[in-house]
């Protein structure tokens, strides 16, 4: 198979969708709208889950894992919460199945007396639980996340960014006073946008959803919003402080130190594999992906360019010492020695799978004491001497996710405009697309007329910034504040 693929300005969709499939991160599954994660997109995945699992640990956070399966009665305890979610709800309606002359069929007698839900979020059976796990103030707060698989059937789907099954981890805890709960809702947004740009090297936006944007069910929702090449938004991690509903429509109440019995107060919090497909989007170009050195599986490809098997056991004795080198230090290596592909094809390979640096080391290199070094950010290819490669690959790996994030900020700085017309507002969203800061009236009305005739939603109210007041591009009444519109994933 060719591992050409199409540039981004000839057709983003299809560039992104053959990344995805020719870098070997995940294939479609005979499943219709589910994915398979491949080996080498799990592995970014893991690189992902276990720096998110350390931060959430560090503020306190524990692991738990609840039923997959939720009773149907439970999603109605809470209204808005299933109004939400009930267009895209799978249903278990029997728990067995039967020969019959046609083949295998559903056994009609093994009707289920309930119909039970496969989670498309676990608040429910969380807070079903959490009654009998909180009785005082001294249970308090209760911290738990849960790294698990949630389906939500979709009609459209695309690998990683929207799938009928996706992987995640959902927070889920419990405060005694509203000022906590909002306090652990905000550090956990916080905690995303660290993540994002830290490990992503992937700019956000921190804010809060308008009303038709919220989560179902939640107070407030607060998000982190980053831009991708193409000009739409993506939200990449939302933060959810849920009040006291959960809490009263599954009657959790705890003694407060004044031995008064009250409600507490919730949030949930959760981020999912649409990150993998933020991670594409944000830095990758027309030859493939682009992975910062911090998730990425190996930082560092070695490829021996070799004739006669003596020169290639030259190459070997300083690759084995580069390797020990590069270990030591905790740089991610692979040697790809194998002799049924050829340097160039390898180079392709890697070049496509989004390798951070690439070293290729041959006859003449030994020679001249010298390993050529491909940075696969810049495409930029130099000769550096062995002596000394480690600590120089070190300082190249942290230059390279520093890099990737300037570049990143670079275009969404570029991208970001403001509008204080609503025929300038439609134009550029079509030739364009971009953050755009325009005034607002604050009404679901307006919102919902701008999403009608652009496509356009509210991404978020930005907590930082300037707060200058105007009027709302498209009513003319009084604003706040400017919001961030744009078209999104």
């Amino acid at each position: 198979m060719s591992k050409a693929i199409v540039s981004r300005e000839q057709d983003y969709s299809q560039w992104y969708n053959e990344i995805v499939i020719k870098a070997g991160l995940a294939d479609y599954s005979a499943v219709k709208g589910c994915m398979v994660i491949k080996p080498y997109g799990y592995a970014i995945w893991e690189r992902m889950q276990r720096a998110l699992d350390d931060m959430f640990k560090e503020t306190g956070h524990s692991n738990a894992y609840f039923p997959l399966l939720i009773p149907k009665s439970f999603f109605s305890k809470e209204a808005s919460h299933v109004e939400g979610f009930a267009k895209e709800c799978a249903v278990v309606t029997h728990y067995r199945l039967k020969n019959s002359p046609e083949g295998i069929v559903v056994d009609e007698t093994a009707k289920l007396e309930e119909e039970l839900i496969i989670r498309p979020t676990s608040e429910t059976i969380i807070w079903n639980t959490y009654k009998g796990w909180i009785q005082s103030y001294r249970d308090l707060p209760l911290l738990i996340n849960q790294w698990a698989n949630v389906v939500r059937w979709e009609m459209r789907t695309r690998l990683f960014l929207r799938t009928t099954e996706f992987l995640w981890q959902e927070g889920h805890t419990a405060h005694a006073t509203a000022q906590e709960a909002i306090e652990e809702t905000i550090r956990m947004m916080d905690t995303y946008a660290e993540f994002a740009e830290k490990w992503m090297s992937m700019p956000v936006i921190k804010g809060i959803k308008s009303a038709n944007e919220r989560f179902a069910g939640a107070v407030d929702t607060y998000c982190i919003e980053s831009l991708m090449q193409d000009g739409k938004a993506l939200q990449s991690g939302t933060s959810h402080f849920l009040g006291q509903n959960f809490a009263k429509a599954f009657d959790v109440k705890f003694l407060n130190k004044e031995g008064k019995s009250d409600f507490v107060w919730a949030t949930s919090w959760g981020v999912s594999t649409r990150l993998m497909g933020a991670l594409v989007m944000t830095h990758s170009d027309d030859e493939g992906l682009v992975l910062p050195p911090m998730l990425a599986p190996h930082q560092v490809v070695i490829v021996p360019i070799y004739r006669e098997e003596e020169q290639h056991q030259k190459i070997n004795e300083v690759v084995a010492k580069l390797k020990n080198e590069f270990k030591a230090e905790g740089i991610r290596v692979l040697y790809d020695e194998a002799d049924n592909r050829s340097p160039g094809w390898k180079f392709a390979e890697y070049e496509l799978k989004g390798v951070p640096i690439r070293l290729a080391i041959g006859p003449k290199d030994l020679e001249k004491g010298t390993v050529e070094v491909y940075r696969r950010d810049l495409k930029k290819k130099e000769f550096v001497p062995i002596d000394g490669i480690t600590a120089y690959i070190k300082n190249l790996l942290v230059e390279i996710q520093k890099s990737l994030y300037d570049k990143a900020i670079a275009f969404r700085t570029a991208s970001t405009i403001k509008v204080d017309d609503y025929t300038t507002f439609k134009d550029i969203l079509e030739k364009k697309g971009g953050f755009l800061l325009a005034h607002w009236d604050g009404t679901s009305e307006t919102e919902e007329k701008i999403k009608e005739e652009t496509k356009a939603t509210i991404r978020c109210i930005p907590l930082e910034g300037e707060k200058e007041e105007g009027k709302c591009i498209y009513s003319g009444k009084p604003s706040a504040q400017r919001v961030i519109f744009a078209k999104a994933y």
